[in-house]
């Protein structure tokens, strides 16, 4: 549709580009919707069940219909799981692909380490070479025969190189200043239960440091630190509360991380609805009202329980 109306032409003026952009790999590109994209993917298997499901019974496949699916077609729940594992195996976004680029390595910014006892932290910015002002141009600038045009240009050359050594000095004790309140406050975080983040907001820290929200903000955005434990972005120490009808405020982060635990662990032929979920979670000492848990859910990219079934055969 925007290649056509770009252009100026109706949709099947340009349905031929589209085809040939659909004959090239990965198979499956230039799809216009899910269903086409499958579709392409099965080529040659027209005459096939699995063709036919995609084709005619897709609405049924992508709820999770399989009791439909098995009437319609007259088929044993064996064949019909083996036909669902095939289009599962299909590739729904072949576009992701990115040719030629590996997995991304992180360099931490940050390395927290123990000695002594103490948390140590370290900016990891040793490919900055050392930064200082040439004593040559010090020199000249000082000089009381300097032209004023040049000892004007030397000034400002000169403040230039001041503020930017001044700068690179700043973000280190900035960063260092974050992530030493991040460890005070994440105690048992640091202590190796990892799993035991404290709610924490950006304003704690910039509180806790006397520095601004945005300050803090912009420092961790997109850093990283190495611990015993693992690298870590920053922002993931941050976490909203839940306060609990005792009045004890938890992490949601401890929170979602036993509701996907329990989602996981779940049997998949028979998913826990939230309203189960719910009550696992208030048996685990979490208290979550059921619309808290679907909400918890979505950001966890979970789909409702219905759409979570898989068929056992």
């Amino acid at each position: 549709i925007l290649i056509a109306d770009r252009y100026d032409r109706e949709q099947e003026e340009i349905k031929h580009v589209q085809d040939k952009l659909q004959e090239l790999d990965p198979p499956g590109i230039a799809a216009r919707d899910l269903q086409d994209c499958l579709l392409i993917q099965l080529k040659g298997k027209e005459e096939t069940l699995t063709y036919q499901i995609v084709s005619e019974y897709f609405d049924d496949f992508a709820n999770h219909r399989y009791d439909r699916l098995q009437k319609y077609l007259d088929i044993s729940k064996n064949s019909l799981g083996k036909i669902i594992e095939e289009i599962s195996n299909l590739n729904p976004r072949p576009g992701d692909g990115k040719i030629g680029i590996g997995t991304e390595t992180v360099i931490p910014d940050l390395l927290a380490v123990k000695q002594d006892g103490e948390w140590v932290v370290i900016v990891n910015d040793s490919w900055i070479p050392e930064l200082n002002l040439s004593n040559e141009y010090v020199t000249m600038l000082n000089q009381k025969d300097l032209p004023g045009e040049t000892q004007k240009y030397l000034k400002e050359k000169f403040d230039s190189a001041s503020w930017f050594i001044h700068a690179i000095e700043q973000r280190r004790h900035t960063l260092t200043a974050v992530m030493e309140a991040i460890i005070k406050r994440q105690q048992a975080f640091f202590k190796g239960k990892i799993e035991l983040l404290v709610p924490m907001k950006l304003q704690d820290i910039a509180d806790d440091i006397d520095m601004d929200i945005s300050t803090i903000s912009r420092s961790t955005r997109g850093k990283y630190v190495d611990t015993p434990y693992g690298i870590f972005e920053l922002k993931s120490f941050f976490t909203e509360g839940y306060k609990l009808e005792s009045g004890e405020e938890v992490s949601t982060k401890a929170i979602k991380d036993l509701l996907k635990k329990l989602i996981d662990d779940e049997d998949k032929s028979s998913p826990l609805t939230d309203t189960d979920l719910a009550n696992q979670l208030r048996d685990e000492g979490f208290p979550v009202a059921r619309r808290t848990v679907a909400k918890y859910r979505e950001k966890l990219h979970f789909s409702v329980a219905r759409l979570r079934r898989k068929l056992t055969y």
